[in-house]
Parts: structure tokens; sequence; C-alpha cells
């Protein structure tokens, strides 16, 4: 890649701030998620990174089938997009099992699945595709440190599994197993805690086969630990981040090789020191929940973040003078999820220049159903 790759040779047609997505890195990088898997048939990538079927359709032509999201519309816009399996990750609760349901009515083409951690959503969902005559894969959401949702192993996982696998309208698809509290930078450590916690998933397997409940799959980790899990034949990897990518895991992973493959595009809007530059990037449009820096520039290594609001971000560099009134800066954003959830569309890029768009169709609440 030469080192200005990111550059838009008709930035003149680009409006700021602005998300750019760079399609062939964008499958570059899934390339590499199916060689670290070893085999396209062993990912459920998770979309709620990028939330856009064009996205989801290439991942498909690639040979990615399964995929993992966090809402209902992002389950709706999986199978809309033509995905033939998509797993709710996010217990279903309230109107959400009857937006679930409607949704198994609506694509018969895809296979629906959903993760609980708990009996009375267990039953409500059992209940509920029941009474319309269907069937829902539910996994058993797992605790293995995090501490946010799921079970920990042991009795009351194997009493809530056996719920499950017993409760008319439900099938025991197996166990769901994210282990997002563990982005160890070292390797080694990022291992051997993985392997630690992962010790709880087997004996539980063993304890619910024992009892005669089988466990038809087991969907585990996120980003930080795919490589780790992607060593274990007997596991599907889900992934997210690895798409796109950022700065934050890209400085927080070095083993981890992907491709920055989204960048956001703001510019000069006033110079308001001699060492000072504003630009039109606020809060609503690079993800704000982090410390600065949100976002790194390419082409202005040294600027330093002293204020950020709504629609501005200002900038302290050396390097002022070099710059005017409308030049563009091109920026790597540390947190590239919530990040796209910010843009209603994104540009893509190919061969330097803008040349389309693509929506971000998930990042509503509601599509349809």
């Amino acid at each position: 890649m030469t080192p200005d790759w990111y550059r838009v040779s008709n930035v003149a047609e680009v409006p700021s701030p602005s998300l750019l997505v760079y399609p062939e890195r964008v499958a570059e990088n899934v390339r590499r998620m199916i060689a670290m898997a070893g085999g396209a048939a062993r990912l459920r990538p998770h979309m709620k990174t990028h939330k856009m079927p064009d996205l989801i359709r290439l991942q498909l032509g690639m040979g990615v089938t399964k995929f993992k999201c966090a809402t209902i519309a992002e389950t709706e816009m999986v199978a809309g997009a033509g995905a033939p399996d998509a797993l709710l990750a996010y217990q279903p609760v309230g109107p959400n099992v009857g937006r679930l349901l409607a949704l198994a009515q609506k694509f018969p083409g895809t296979k629906f699945s959903a993760v609980a951690d708990d009996a009375d959503a267990i039953r409500a969902l059992g209940a509920a595709f029941a009474a319309a005559g269907r069937s829902l894969d539910l996994y058993l959401d797992v605790d293995v440190g995090m501490h946010r949702t799921g079970v920990v192993p042991g009795a009351k996982a194997v009493e809530l599994y056996r719920l499950i696998a017993s409760t008319p309208g439900l099938r025991a698809a197996g166990l769901h197993v994210y282990d997002g509290h563990n982005h160890v930078t070292d390797l080694a450590q990022r291992t051997a805690q993985c392997e630690r916690e992962w010790a709880s998933v087997l004996t539980l397997r063993t304890d619910l086969q024992a009892a005669q409940l089988t466990v038809p799959n087991i969907v585990a980790g996120g980003t930080p630990t795919f490589p780790i899990h992607a060593k274990r034949a007997d596991v599907e990897c889900s992934p997210g981040t690895c798409v796109l990518w950022d700065f934050g895991y890209g400085e927080k992973l070095p083993d981890m090789d992907f491709l920055p493959a989204a960048i956001l595009l703001t510019r000069v809007i006033s110079k308001p020191g001699e060492n000072r530059l504003c630009l039109d990037l606020g809060h609503k449009a690079v993800a704000a929940e982090n410390p600065h820096p949100r976002v790194k520039f390419l082409n202005l290594p040294a600027a330093e973040a002293v204020m950020q609001s709504e629609e501005h971000l200002v900038v302290e560099t050396a390097q002022a003078k070099e710059f005017a009134v409308g030049d563009v800066l091109y920026g790597v954003p540390r947190h590239i999820c919530p990040t796209v959830a910010l843009h209603s569309f994104v540009t893509t890029v190919r061969d330097g220049k803008a040349d389309g768009r693509w929506q971000v169709t998930a990042r509503e609440r509601q599509l349809t159903v």
C-alpha cells in the first residue's frame, strides 16, 4: 500500500464530515479473517461494527453465511440482505419477542436464533414461537468474566439449558460465550486468560452432555480473542471490528494484522489561533465515549485535540500554518463501531476515487418490524 492510499482524487465532491469506506481493503480484511479462522464456515462476524447491507453482501460473496447481531433492526437488515443465518446475540424481552417472531415469519429463507440467560425470558420466547407453530434456536448466554450478561457456568447454567431444551417452541442451539473483557495487549497473557476462562465452558459442556443434553454449537469470542478461539476446531468465531478496523484495536492488539478500511474526512473550517485548527468533526461525527485522541489524522499525525463540541474539533499543531480553511484531513477513529452509527451513509472509495454510497441501514432502531 502507498503511504497516501487514503487520499481521494475527487475530494472536492465529498462533503464533510464524512465517513469513507474502502471496499478493496474491507475485502482484504475479510480474506484475512477467513484465513485466520481456517475457512468461512468457521466465521459468524458481528455486524454491529458496520450495519450496512452492502457489506453483508460483500461477505456473502466471499463465502461467509452466518452473522451475529445486537438489535432487531440489525437482524432484519442481515436477513433482508440475503443471509441464510442470523443470531440475535441480545436477549429479546418485551416487544422484541414479537418482533423476532415477525422476522422469522417475514424471512423464511433465514434461520434465526437468539441468546438468553433468564428463565422468564426463555419461557416468553417459547410461548410466542409455540403459539405461532414455529421453533426458535436458542443459545444459553454464558458469562466467563465480563459480568454484563450471561450465566456463570455451573448448576444454574445446566438448569437454564435444560429449560431451553424442554420448552415447546425452542431448540437448544448450544452456548454463546462472549469474553469482551479480555483485551490484554500481550498475546501470551491474553491467551492464558482466555484458556483459564474457557476451561469452565468445557466443564459446562461436559456437564450438559452428562445430563443427556446436546450442545450442537458454541459461538465464542469477539475481536481480541479471535486468534485464540480460531484454533479451536469446534467453535464459531464472531469477531466484528476486524472488518473495518480502527486505531484503538490497532494499538492495543498489535498481533492482529488488519487494515484500517474506514476513514473520517474532515475540513478546516477556521484557524482560531497561530497553532490552532478548527475542524468540522464534532461529537456527532466521531464516537466520543473515549478520551482524546478520538481520531488520529494520517496527514497530520502531530495534531493534539484541545476542545471538542457537537460540531467542532479544535486541534493544536505546529503545522497549522501549512493548512488553509477548506483543506482536508483524513483520520482513523479510535472506535469505529459507534462512529459508523453516527453516519446515515458512507462514501465508498475505489482506486483513489469516491464512487458511491452505502447506506448505514441498521443505525435505525426499527426498520419494518
